[in-house]
C-alpha cells in the first residue's frame, strides 16, 4: 500500500530531523535525563518508520485487514509514544509520560498483527 511507503518514508525524515535538532538544538537547554528521552522517541520513531515502509511492501502481497490495522497502529503509536516523549522533553511535564505506555501498547499490537498475517498469508 502506497500509503504506508509515504508514511513510513515521512517519518524516517522527521525522525532524522528531530534526531539532528535533539542533538544539536536542545544540547545544553534541557537536563541531559531529556535529551536521553528525546533520542529515545528519534528511536522508535525510526523504527516504527521502518515498520511501516515493510507493511507498504506487504500490502503488495498480503490482501488482509491486519496490515492495514497493524499499520494504523504502528502510526498511532508513533504519536503517542513519540510524541508524548518528544513533549515531555522540552516541556519537562512529568504526567505527559502516562501517554507513552498508550503508544507502547499500539507498537506491540501493531507488531503481532504484522506476525499473524505474515504466518497466514505468506
Amino acid at each position: 500500500m502506497k500509503l504506508f511507503i509515504i508514511l513510513g518514508a515521512l517519518n524516517g525524515f522527521i525522525a532524522v530531523a528531530l534526531g539532528a535538532f535533539g542533538a544539536h538544538g536542545l544540547e545544553g537547554k534541557i537536563p541531559d535525563k531529556y535529551l536521553e528521552t528525546w533520542q529515545t522517541a528519534v528511536q522508535y520513531q525510526m523504527f516504527h518508520a521502518v515498520g511501516l515502509l515493510v507493511l507498504g511492501l506487504l500490502a503488495g502481497k498480503i490482501d488482509s485487514p491486519l496490515i492495514n490495522w497493524s499499520g494504523c497502529l504502528m502510526l498511532i503509536g508513533i504519536i503517542l509514544f513519540s510524541g508524548s516523549l518528544f513533549v515531555l522533553s522540552v516541556t519537562q511535564i512529568k504526567v505527559l509520560g502516562a501517554i507513552t505506555p498508550l503508544g507502547g501498547v499500539s507498537f506491540l499490537v501493531a507488531w503481532v498483527l504484522m506476525i499473524i498475517a505474515a504466518y497466514k498469508y505468506l
